[in-house]
């Protein structure tokens, strides 16, 4: 299976993190995850994806240049089909009034609870299989 999961994110650590939430799904080849640390980077990652299938944008809202609300947009118009979840450590009414505003599926507040990811992430995985 060539499944893609794209994470945006300016932090540098974030990589990590997911890396080692969900080391056993990238090493038995359940998925892939491709990082990117600002919303043109990912633009391009979303570009360069070819073949793979993309089931998962998973970006954060807060990030220097283009906001995550800004790249949602743009995602969405490059792929309609494919769902983004918006990432924030700001969960206040009006944050998340315009994350889920124009497309994203759902917002996780930071810290991450992993589980509900993975819950989300499994289900992708499932329907794409």
């Amino acid at each position: 299976m060539n499944l893609l999961i794209l994470v945006v994110d300016d932090e540098p650590d974030v990589e990590v993190l997911f890396r080692q939430q969900f080391r056993h799904d990238l090493r038995a080849g359940r998925f892939a995850m491709e990082f990117a640390q600002s919303a043109p980077m990912a633009l391009q990652r979303i570009t360069d994806a070819g073949d793979r299938s993309l089931i998962l944008i998973l970006s954060d809202i807060n990030m220097p240049g283009m906001t995550g609300l800004e790249h949602r947009s743009k995602a969405k118009a490059m792929r309609p089909d494919v769902p983004i979840i918006m990432i924030t450590a700001y969960g206040d009414a009006e944050t998340k009034r315009q994350a889920l505003a124009n497309g994203a599926e759902a917002l996780l507040t930071k810290p991450i609870d992993f589980g509900t990811l993975r819950n989300e992430i499994d289900m992708r995985v499932d329907r794409a299989a």
